[in-house]
């Protein structure tokens, strides 16, 4: 069984090929921003639902230790940790000076 194509035929399939390897690397491309952009949003969901469970941790403990005073060096330590938390903390947040990002400019190769 012989196949003859013309030389048309031949770049039209060239062609076909060429826009169906194109469509398939755009959409990957598209695919793995949109990745990108959901793991951000779930990443700050996480990090909310983490803050508020230790500061209900850190007001739980606090509201034992002050309902049953009698020890004042066990009260100090139980207000004092959470501040010296907080304090680091936010020094962290306040000096980060890198940039997380998780794609690179330019189209450069990794």
């Amino acid at each position: 069984m012989t196949v003859n194509l013309t030389p048309t035929q031949i770049l039209a399939g060239i062609g076909v090929l060429l826009v169906l390897f194109v469509v398939w690397r755009f959409s990957a491309r598209k695919a793995r921003q949109a990745a990108d952009v959901a793991r951000a949003g779930v990443r700050v969901v996480s990090l909310a639902g983490r803050v508020l469970f230790t500061g209900a941790a850190f007001v739980g403990v606090q509201w034992l230790v002050i309902t049953h005073p009698g020890n004042p060096t066990l009260l100090l330590v139980v207000l004092a940790v959470p501040d010296l938390i907080a304090a680091h903390v936010l020094t962290r947040a306040l000096t980060v000076t890198s940039l997380d990002t998780t794609s690179r400019g330019g189209g450069g190769r990794r």
